[in-house]
């Protein structure tokens, strides 16, 4: 056992001395071939106490946000996560790594996109650019991933007194979050030119990219067994629960996740959180109710919050538009082709001011006749709530000719 004490103890002063040669400024090629010859490899838990305790011992946090890509570079494929547990398909973490495989696939395309600027024609750059922008728009999705990292997951581990490595990752998710918007700003200026884009190309576009992908290693790594050893299956089931107030990123999980020896009453507090009724002005139903209204109609809805957040979409048998849990909490012009995002815009501009309060379009697609209406939702007082998208299939409605009465009901006409 002292062996072993005293080995952790050499691995932890070793890495903490290389970790304070590049914040002195040495070469990191150097100091990353030194870590190979001396540790091989560093178990993900000393990672996180060597540096708690550096930040405790006076290095400033900004110091080791400032330089924590090339930590990260260094340690590289030196990390030893074989101890880490196995989570069941559903838990948290398995849906955080799940968003960071499609977050990975769509960094991907957008680097094989940005390889290629230098062949695009002048002539096809607009078409190139906006194409662009639906990966930079499909990126910025990362911010829920990100904010249920920072609220509920970040809490247990600062309960557990680990405080320093949840800052420095949360300072690094401000910068990841302001170059993607600065690029996805970037991409939809009018008048774009190619040259525009290759000027930020390396300087912004690549290095957002890269801490992306860096950031899924560093979660991979470090931050997802450091919180199975931490958090409990109580915590992880708080933290379930909370999921879909923040949304998912590019991903919806197939499989509901239930921890083992959960009894009943935990599940009656999810599915109620209440007494399990909605009680109006001109009646009341339970939730159970509302849902089963609420999918049954034979409408599309999705309802957009006064924030332009999408916050609800009915869950029909039939559905016109394809919806995925994934679009929860996102911003309702990134749920848009960036072609038409202007005219959204457009719409929720007209609402909330109180220009107009609806907005209808027809569409004919795949032998559907689509009929799209946005309306402003508003309170008592006429206080903007948020705006309601209704779409419904009308081909068959169209065909209607005389009349079907009540009592021509016959108990198999109209059935769906």
């Amino acid at each position: 056992m002292s062996e072993l004490i005293n080995n952790s103890f050499f691995r932890k002063e070793k890495l903490k001395s290389l970790i304070l040669k590049l914040h002195a400024g040495e070469d990191p090629a150097a100091v990353r071939a030194e870590l190979i010859s001396t540790l091989q490899q560093i178990p993900y838990g000393e990672v996180v106490e060597v540096e708690q305790e550096l930040i405790a011992e006076g290095l400033p946090e900004t110091e080791v946000l400032r330089l924590c890509d090339i930590h990260g570079e260094v340690l590289d494929g030196h990390i030893d996560v074989s101890g880490s547990k196995v989570v069941p398909e559903g838990h948290p973490v398995d849906i955080f790594r799940n968003e960071n495989k499609e977050l990975l696939a769509v960094i991907q395309k957008a680097e094989t996109m940005l390889g290629t600027l230098h062949a695009v024609s002048a002539d096809k750059f607009s078409d190139y650019a906006m194409q662009l922008l639906g990966h930079f728009n499909a990126l910025m999705d990362v911010d829920k991933h990100y904010q249920r990292k920072e609220y509920l997951v970040f809490p247990y581990l600062e309960k557990n007194d680990i405080t320093g490595p949840p800052k420095v990752m949360w300072g690094k998710h401000d910068e990841i979050r302001d170059q993607l918007k600065a690029c996805i700003e970037i991409l939809r200026t009018e008048g774009l030119q190619k040259s525009d884009l290759e000027d930020a190309l390396e300087i912004l576009f690549v290095p957002v990219l890269r801490a992306l992908a860096d950031m899924t290693k560093k979660e991979s790594d470090i931050l997802f067994p450091m919180c199975l050893d931490v958090l409990t299956t109580d915590d992880w089931w708080s933290i379930h629960k909370q999921t879909l107030e923040f949304g998912f990123t590019l991903y919806d999980p197939p499989v509901e996740w239930k921890p083992e020896g959960l009894s009943g009453k935990a599940d009656e507090q999810v599915a109620s959180r209440g007494d399990g009724s909605v009680q109006l002005p001109s009646g009341s139903f339970t939730a159970a109710e509302i849902m089963a209204i609420l999918n049954t109609i034979p409408f599309d809805m999705t309802f957009v919050d006064k924030n332009d957040k999408v916050k609800y979409f009915t869950q029909g048998s039939e559905r016109i538009f394809a919806r995925s849990r994934s679009i929860i909490n996102r911003d309702v012009r990134l749920c848009h082709p960036p072609g038409s995002v202007h005219i959204i815009e457009k719409i929720i501009d007209d609402f909330k001011s109180g220009r107009a309060s609806h907005a209808p379009f027809w569409i004919q697609m795949k032998g559907k006749f689509i009929h799209i209406e946005y309306f402003a939702l508003r309170d008592e007082q006429g206080e903007y709530l948020g705006t309601l998208e209704v779409s419904q299939d009308l081909a068959e409605l169209r065909k209607l000719e005389g009349e079907q009465r009540i009592l021509s009901y016959s108990g198999n006409s109209g059935t769906k």
